[in-house]
């Protein structure tokens, strides 16, 4: 495991951030918003030390399992992977470009450090359901994380999974919900209204807590925490903002597949303080 310091890992989510964003420059393809929104999640299991991971060694039987569900959020998952050390990050330069490793959503096949094939919305938590069960079967100590949408909650099959999670007391895995309030088109309450999210969950046997998704303190209190209530299922709702850190895509429905200018880029990366990195 690694673990870096609070003002370490603020650094860290702007670079992937603005890593993200020149990935979507270059494709003219992505999902800006949820990239932004989720980059403070994905810093503090990859550089908080909560993952136990090995990027020599991505296959390591003993590690932990990350499922990233909102797979169309694949320019922040790349570039957490990278800068982690799973891949060179030259190969971001490659972005959806033909016969790249980095399609539009990740592939277990092309890139390390990706356990399951995500895109098609709903499919991660019963994947780290499966993973987790195991674990238990097993009698080993890895857990399973997954990272889902808040829009992606309107598929039925995370609420299958949910179900069976309760019903064998899998204290090994964790669902943190990205709950930016945005998905394609529009405002998920103008869509399929969701709150409360919190209840929901509870009802469905799993131990809840909310946190600031933004808050890299208050996300590491939280994932060191697991599991919140032995022998339950725990559930992380982190509110977080689309767009966070960029003024002109905070909050805006646009920006679910906003594609920045070179000249929107710049200004992206004086507002989070980094570099353009290419």
């Amino acid at each position: 495991m690694t673990k870096s310091s609070i003002q370490e890992l603020r650094q860290i989510s702007n670079r992937i951030r603005i890593s993200a964003m020149t990935m979507t420059n270059h494709s003219k393809l992505g999902h800006t918003g949820g990239d932004l929104s989720s980059s403070d999640i994905l810093t503090c299991l990859y550089f908080g030390g909560i993952l136990n991971v090995d990027p020599e060694n991505p296959k390591w039987e003993q590690r932990d399992r990350f499922i990233m569900s909102k797979g169309h959020c694949s320019g922040a998952f790349y570039s957490i992977l990278a800068t982690r050390g799973f891949f060179p990050a030259e190969q971001l330069k490659t972005f959806m470009d033909p016969l790249s490793m980095l399609n539009g959503h990740p592939d277990r096949n092309k890139l390390p450090g990706v356990e399951a094939n995500t895109g098609p919305l709903g499919h991660g938590a019963p994947i780290a359901v499966g993973a987790a069960l195991a674990a238990k079967m097993r009698g080993e100590s890895w857990r399973a994380f997954v990272l889902t949408g808040d829009g992606e909650l309107q598929e039925g099959s995370n609420w299958e999974a949910a179900m069976t999670a309760q019903h064998y007391h899998l204290d090994n895995l964790v669902i943190i919900v990205d709950r930016n309030r945005i998905q394609q088109g529009d405002f998920t309450e103008n869509t399929i209204r969701m709150d409360p999210v919190a209840p929901k969950w509870e009802a469905f046997g799993f131990a809840v807590r909310e946190v600031d998704g933004h808050n890299h303190e208050e996300l590491l209190n939280t994932l060191e925490s697991i599991p919140l209530s032995p022998g339950k299922p725990t559930c992380i709702i982190a509110n977080t903002i689309k767009g966070k850190g960029v003024s002109f895509a905070e909050n805006k429905p646009a920006w679910h597949h906003g594609v920045p200018t070179r000249e929107q880029l710049a200004l992206a990366a004086e507002e989070l303080g980094v570099e353009v990195p290419w």
